[in-house]
């Protein structure tokens, strides 16, 4: 089983941009969908989007859709999230997560709120007006 380290987080201001990386260990990267989760003060953890295993499908939320781009590069062992046009209210601790469910058992786990089974520690991205 993997394990995952996020980095990247921190303070920008509104319609800045912002590339959180997301670096896997011990086990095989490519076996796992990846997905960016977020929690903001006083809120439910929510889906961002995700990818693939192979990095040939993405899904984004419609709140961040055309303002983030999720990436991944296997043999580096990472995914990226990168956050462009960045709003107040995209201000959260940021999660990246793994699974190894097929893609569309990924999203099916995501739709139902079934926890994926590996889980980052968080960076938080703070926007600020």
């Amino acid at each position: 089983q993997v394990q995952l380290v996020e980095s990247g987080g921190g303070l920008v201001q509104v319609g800045g941009s912002l590339r959180l990386s997301c670096l896997a260990s011990g086990g095989t990267f490519s076996s796992y969908a990846m997905g960016w989760f977020r929690q903001a003060p006083g809120k439910e953890r929510e889906f961002v989007g995700g990818i693939s295993w192979s990095g040939g499908s993405t899904y984004y939320v419609d709140s961040v859709k055309g303002r983030f781009t999720i990436d991944r590069d296997n043999a580096k062992n990472t995914v990226w999230l990168q956050m462009n046009s960045l709003k107040p209210e995209d201000t959260a601790v940021y999660y990246c997560a793994a699974d190894t469910s097929p893609w569309g058992a990924f999203l099916t786990k995501v739709r139902v709120n079934v926890d994926l089974e590996v889980w980052g520690q968080g960076t938080l991205v703070t926007v600020s007006s």
